[in-house]
């Protein structure tokens, strides 16, 4: 239990407020460390060219890019790949330039899961994103937009980002709750080295998903003669297909299999996965021993966020199953249960980490093919129409181990495959150079605020 005196003032202070939760938050005690603060203080208002979030407005999608705006949730932006396939209709969206997002704003989450904050780069540029998201955009009055960013991330940050939310089931903050945190005005060399490590993190990300998408496009314009349909699907099964593999009746099943036969380029070979596979399977299952010190956890969802270890939990090293949770570089990860085939190749970050068991594990023999290439595949629309087809159940649709087994996988040319690879390896290099980049500047203000209390 957690009991703290608060003063008449800080009443006040608070807007009035008198439930226990804000007086016992992380936002107080940090203004509390800023008080012996040895360097000026400023506000976010006084940082920023304006503070707001976009209209409430009503969604209409379309599926056509061509009719469409790029659409962004507040779960999306913490994404590695932000691109969700949503389309805002460009003919009903009136509010679209209100709510259109731009390079080196700072986004921050503000309803349900609050004071998540991104860094927009030229991957963001021109999208149009979900009202409720506060954009902050800087103005380097007193401070660098570079440290801003790192400071509203730092731990610190984001209790003061979060400590006037309201609200029962789902919390909401306003922009003029955020609009007088406090932010001390470090000297001008700790300011730049933090700006310049966070600026080069954005960099590297749009840099790494650049390469991602040209591995993707050239495997895509090698492998299908066709666009991958995407829409709805109407055919005819022949009898004797049903006698293969599992005897499946479904028509998802049937009818995308036979449009993806239909699609695919016959002069290249198409070999199954399990052929290159050393294994496929489920981490450990069991019950979950959370302490503040241990080996950092992620569902299924979380392995697919750009910095998925920051502030994730920890489980105990004692974890009953705890080895086989934990991955290895170059094993590819695919969410099985819920949302199914989202894709994630370990690299240097997320080696060591445990997964959740609703992530299925596809560890590939580099002595027969590269698990770059393979990886490449299951992000084309190729593989992920091949995972979707597989895919089983009503309410909860699962993928499982034979299932994922059994998907053939293109074998293009030599010269195409290490081209692919190549990219993919880059890829994952700068993407975890980015995430170290973006960790050491937050590290950096934590570090300083911390050497106050000294």
């Amino acid at each position: 239990m957690k009991t703290v005196t608060i003063k008449n003032a800080g009443f006040s202070e608070s807007d009035l407020r008198l439930d226990a939760s804000y007086h016992l938050s992380d936002g107080p005690l940090t203004m509390l460390k800023l008080k012996v603060s040895p360097y000026a203080l400023t506000t976010l208002t006084s940082e920023c060219e304006r503070i707001f979030s976009g209209n409430i407005f009503k969604r209409s999608f379309v599926k056509n890019s061509q009719y469409g705006w790029p659409y962004l949730t507040g779960s999306d932006m913490v994404n590695v790949d932000i691109n969700n396939g949503k389309y805002l209709s460009k003919r009903y969206t009136t509010q679209a330039e209100n709510l259109r997002i731009h390079k080196e704003w700072i986004l921050i989450s503000c309803s349900g899961t609050l004071g998540n904050c991104v860094f927009t780069n030229e991957d963001f540029e021109g999208k149009v994103a979900t009202h409720d998201l506060i954009r902050a955009i800087p103005n380097e009055n007193n401070i660098l937009k570079g440290y801003l960013y790192a400071y509203l991330s730092s731990k610190y940050g984001y209790g003061l980002l979060t400590q006037a939310s309201y609200g029962g089931v789902v919390k909401h903050i306003e922009p003029h709750h955020i609009a007088n945190i406090s932010i001390p005005i470090l000297p001008k060399n700790q300011q730049e080295e933090i700006n310049h490590l966070i600026l080069q993190a954005s960099d590297l990300r749009v840099a790494a998903n650049k390469l991602l998408q040209e591995a993707i496009l050239l495997f895509e314009e090698s492998i299908s003669e066709s666009d991958v349909h995407l829409g709805y699907q109407v055919g005819k099964i022949s009898s004797a297909s049903f006698n293969l593999f599992y005897k499946r009746l479904d028509s998802q099943y049937q009818l995308l299999w036979q449009t993806l036969d239909k699609e695919k380029n016959h002069s290249v070979e198409y070999e199954p996965i399990i052929k290159y596979a050393k294994s496929i399977f489920v981490g450990g299952r069991g019950k979950r021993n959370y302490v503040k010190k241990g080996i950092p956890f992620l569902s299924s969802s979380e392995m697919m966020l750009y910095n998925p270890k920051r502030g994730c939990k920890m489980v105990s090293k004692f974890t009953p199953g705890i080895d086989s949770m934990i991955v290895s570089k170059k094993e590819i990860l695919i969410s099985r249960s819920g949302t199914v085939g989202n894709v994630v190749l370990v690299g240097e970050d997320l080696s060591n980490t445990a997964i959740s068991e609703h992530a299925l594990r596809l560890v590939i023999d580099e002595n027969k093919i590269s698990p770059n290439y393979v990886f490449c595949f299951l992000k084309t629309k190729y593989g992920l129409k091949s995972m979707e087809a597989s895919s089983f159940g009503s309410v909860i649709i699962t993928l499982n181990e034979d299932l994922i087994g059994n998907i053939k996988i293109p074998i293009v040319s030599d010269n195409l495959q290490s081209i692919i690879n190549e990219k993919i390896e880059l890829y994952i290099k700068k993407l975890d150079e980015s995430v170290c980049n973006e960790n050491k500047a937050i590290d950096l203000v934590e570090q300083e605020i911390e050497s106050w209390q000294k």
